[in-house]
């Protein structure tokens, strides 16, 4: 996947610019994009901490249009890859966790309109407020010229595949793009045990790779016990390709 550049701290010395006037003209720099109409931007960068004139619809739309556009860049990157893959890929690419590393880099919170509270208790470095900005900023780009412009702004913007870690908690995943990075197909899960009281019930699950077993675990649930049984396989496998 193409990229132009890397996740970066802030280069903006701008802090605290909550007020409705502030000079967005640095950050539309940073963007790449200048806007025909720099109302729609001041309501993405605008908080619902501010009243009923918010960025929240922005929100929805640029979901949508962030999910189009890395839907379409992870399709022509990887003329191979298979919808499962596809689809694992750009989950890591559009998670908030991305979002919200875009967003920093273009320092996006400082530019934000909050209210004194929200700002108080750190609302302009918290994630989730960051990734939601990030979406009602491309939004605000799709509307104001398109999706061309919009896709454009994602390929230059977005880090590389492999400069996005992936989620540290979900062995499947982690799992199932190791084994596609070798050019293996998805692994396969199945219960071979399930023990105790219905209260207490205990799953071992097993994972297999081309019909060998390449990992187990157990757990309180079938979700639980998968997961533990992928976690086994990565370690094994990252044992046998670096033993040392």
């Amino acid at each position: 996947m193409e990229n132009r550049l890397p996740v970066l701290r802030s280069p903006f010395s701008v802090r605290g610019s909550g007020d409705k006037n502030v000079d967005l003209t640095p950050l539309e720099a940073a963007l790449g994009y200048r806007f025909r109409n720099q109302a729609a931007l001041r309501l993405a960068l605008t908080h619902p901490s501010c009243g009923p004139q918010n960025n929240q619809r922005l929100e929805f739309l640029g979901d949508a249009v962030l999910q189009l556009s890395m839907s379409d860049i992870v399709y022509h990157a990887h003329p191979e890859e298979e919808e499962g893959g596809m689809t694992f890929l750009r989950a890591r690419m559009v998670r908030e966790e991305t979002l919200c590393a875009v967003a920093r880099h273009l320092g996006l919170g400082a530019y934000m309109r909050m209210d004194h509270g929200c700002e108080m208790t750190g609302g302009r470095e918290r994630p989730a407020v960051l990734a939601d900005a990030m979406e009602a900023v491309l939004a605000a780009i799709y509307l104001d010229g398109g999706f061309a412009e919009a896709i454009r702004v994602v390929r230059a913007l977005w880090p590389r595949e492999q400069e996005v870690p992936l989620p540290v908690t979900d062995n499947k995943t982690a799992l199932q793009e190791l084994l596609q990075a070798h050019g293996l197909p998805s692994p396969e899960y199945q219960t071979i045990a399930e023990e105790g009281p219905a209260h207490l019930r205990v799953f071992t699950v097993e994972v297999r790779s081309q019909g060998q077993a390449i990992g187990q675990g157990m757990g309180n649930s079938k979700k639980k016990a998968e997961q533990a049984a992928a976690g086994q396989a990565l370690e094994a496998l990252k044992k046998a390709e670096d033993p040392a």
